[in-house]
């Protein structure tokens, strides 16, 4: 049986030891618990069991938990300074925190996998349909929230840039060519700041379920994400290309 109830109070317990002021954390925080509505809102328009259902939202909760401490000693979201997923399986399987959140280890493998490749640039081979169930669905709702974050949260949150100097820069030539081809854009190919937003709407491009492109089509968050900033003349066109690329590319797959 998953208690989702107690897995919260365990959850917000464990992030109540870092800090709360620093707006990365925050951002984590909330990210976690609107991951868990985005799964909530898969799972059931997918019909999927109540076992799944259930399952899907504690890995939704538990997914980042690696941030956190990653944030606490590097203040960065970039895992090149150590893998966030990864810290993420080390902080629950090695330091056995994961028995705080559900008493059975029936589910192990499933959680400790589907947090180990929700941000892997692509899923690996996996052979157990249930992992890859799962492995597939936080990777969708994951992606569903980054949407949102990067409607509401600043320019200098995100990057630790200023907007100005944000809206100043020019896609890269290579990223443009992959939303062309409709490719997941790899970190090490993004030059500047602008290429790793265009990177977040290539998500759409990696989406697994009808009921994730049917969120995108229902909130709008291309068209708003992409609408928020005041380009330069060439930035906005090529930001233009992209809003009309990714959308188009969610309508086809509905």
């Amino acid at each position: 049986m998953i208690d989702i109830d107690k897995a919260k109070k365990r959850f917000e317990k464990y992030v109540s030891q870092y800090d709360l002021n620093n707006d990365k954390i925050r951002l984590k925080m909330i990210h976690t618990y609107c991951v868990v509505e985005t799964s909530k809102y898969i799972a059931i328009h997918e019909q999927l069991s109540y076992e799944d259902y259930q399952l899907s939202l504690l890995i939704a909760l538990l997914h980042d938990i690696g941030r956190f401490e990653q944030l606490k000693q590097f203040n960065s979201f970039s895992d090149q300074n150590v893998d966030h997923a990864l810290l993420g399986v080390k902080i629950l399987f090695e330091d056995n925190l994961i028995r705080e959140f559900i008493d059975t280890d029936q589910y192990d493998q499933i959680i400790k996998s589907a947090i180990q490749y929700h941000s892997l640039y692509q899923l690996p081979v996996i052979k157990d349909q249930k992992i890859l169930l799962h492995a597939k669905l936080i990777r969708d709702s994951d992606k569903l929230d980054n949407f949102r974050v990067k409607n509401i949260e600043s320019i200098e949150t995100l990057f630790d840039i200023s907007e100005e100097n944000f809206v100043n820069q020019l896609v890269s030539d290579n990223i443009i060519d992959d939303i062309k081809k409709h490719h997941l854009i790899l970190s090490s190919n993004r030059k500047n700041e602008v290429d790793m937003w265009v990177s977040y709407f290539a998500f759409v491009f990696d989406l697994n379920f009808n009921a994730s492109f049917q969120y995108l089509k229902e909130t709008q968050y291309i068209r708003k994400n992409i609408d928020r900033f005041v380009y330069n003349p060439l930035l906005k066109k090529q930001m233009e290309f992209v809003k009309n690329e990714c959308n188009q590319y969610v309508l086809n797959h509905l």
